[in-house]
């Protein structure tokens, strides 16, 4: 099944960022999509999550400007399947007829076989965590485009990228990094906005916090993912939701997290806690 519109919206819907020169990062109501790749190469380019449900028409009308008219990526990367991450997916893999790539925890929620945990309103935390209900967790069918990731970190067409296991959000959550120029997009391993408030979700108010906590089911897993990602020494990170970080407000960030995680990202209480 495909998922309905969901009516939450932040102040940065619609707005783009190019972090980098091959980095465009696209918040679509609440959630970022990025766009990897040069706009001087358009046959070399890949997409990092599809958004929200009901949006492949502005991901490939934000695709056609970058990168010309009837552009396809050659690959959409998922960094997990919750609805705000794999919105358009189905849609756009038809459109383009590219593969899809997940890690293989992840391919139940894909493939039509299993829900995820359902989403916690008894969490401590925000508006957006008491009204998570509202936000589906049934399972998707990606169809024949689904594609597993190797098991050795890399990524099938995109050279100088890999993925990297960064579970407790999701099973089979990934992040995508880049050793060049270090380079992250984490998903929702590590995010820069308080996800279950709903003022900080309106306004993006950036704070590096853990994953969103309406959604996590392993906590200890969580802290370990935040980890891997802290030690990769990012110089930019895009995460899933909020504006992107780097430099020293990146580094500190991320060592307060690691340090801090019991204060920062556990909830006090909760059905997963």
């Amino acid at each position: 099944m495909e998922h309905e519109y969901i009516p939450v919206t932040s102040l940065s819907s619609g707005v783009g960022q190019t972090i980098i020169s091959d980095i465009y990062c696209l918040c679509i109501q609440v959630v970022n999509v990025c766009f990897v790749g040069d706009p001087a190469k358009p046959q070399e380019w890949f997409l990092v999550d599809t958004g929200m449900p009901k949006s492949a028409d502005t991901i490939l009308s934000e695709a056609n400007a970058r990168f010309g008219t009837n552009s396809r990526p050659t690959a959409i990367l998922l960094t997990h399947g919750h609805f705000d991450h794999v919105g358009a997916v189905i849609e756009l893999a038809k459109h383009w007829d590219v593969s899809v790539f997940a890690h293989e925890l992840e391919f139940p929620y894909l493939t039509g076989q299993t829900p995820y945990a359902e989403p916690d309103p008894t969490v401590e935390g925000g508006l957006v965590a008491k009204m998570s209900p509202i936000f589906p967790n049934e399972p998707i069918r990606v169809g024949e485009h689904l594609k597993m990731l190797p098991s050795d970190g890399s990524i099938p067409g995109i050279p100088g990228w890999r993925w990297i296991h960064t579970p407790g959000h999701a099973p089979g959550h990934v992040s995508f990094f880049r050793d060049e120029d270090r380079t992250l997009l984490a998903g929702d391993a590590c995010i820069t906005v308080r996800q279950d408030s709903l003022f900080k979700v309106f306004a993006q108010i950036q704070e590096l916090s853990g994953p969103p906590r309406y959604f996590t089911t392993d906590w200890e897993a969580a802290r370990e993912s935040v980890k891997k990602l802290k030690d990769l020494h990012p110089s930019v990170a895009v995460t899933g939701h909020g504006f992107p970080m780097s430099g020293e407000e990146l580094t500190s960030g991320l060592k307060r997290l690691v340090d801090e995680f019991d204060q920062i990202a556990v909830p006090d209480y909760g059905r997963y806690v």
